[in-house]
């Protein structure tokens, strides 16, 4: 199956444009190909405000998005892999997203998606032999 992230991020950008707050994109800035305001770059991540009045054509395809924005004056246009987005949310309440990697989803770069805390704990259950104390259940006539 194709990516959900494109489609959750649309809607997540309608929900919070409709609701009259601002979207903000979390990057993380140290994916390859894309064209980024690399001065405004922290901790390898960078925050993009792409609500309408801070962006000009504003195209969130399955693949890419981009838009045109001003940084310190200067026009740029900026394209990001929907795969590097790393949360969307509201700036003025912080009311979002945040996206883990999707399973297959870093086949190319010949990264194996991270295992969550929770997947981690499962696999060593099913690991270790459960002691069995025998059918609990009755036949009852």
């Amino acid at each position: 199956m194709t990516s959900s992230r494109p489609y959750l991020l649309r809607a997540l950008l309608d929900w919070i444009s409709d609701n009259g707050q601002t979207a903000h994109l979390l990057v993380d800035a140290t994916q390859p190909g894309m064209v980024i305001p690399t001065q405004f770059i922290q901790d390898g991540k960078i925050t993009l405000n792409i609500g309408p009045a801070a962006v000009q054509g504003l195209d969130m395809g399955n693949e890419w998005i981009s838009f045109s924005a001003r940084f310190a004056g200067q026009p740029m246009q900026v394209s990001v892999p929907v795969g590097a987005v790393l949360a969307i949310y509201a700036r003025e309440n912080g009311q979002g997203m945040m996206f883990g990697s999707e399973p297959g989803g870093d086949a190319e770069s010949g990264e194996s998606p991270r295992e969550s805390p929770g997947e981690r704990e499962e696999t060593d259950a099913a690991a270790k032999p459960r002691e069995r104390k025998g059918p609990s259940l009755k036949v009852v006539k």
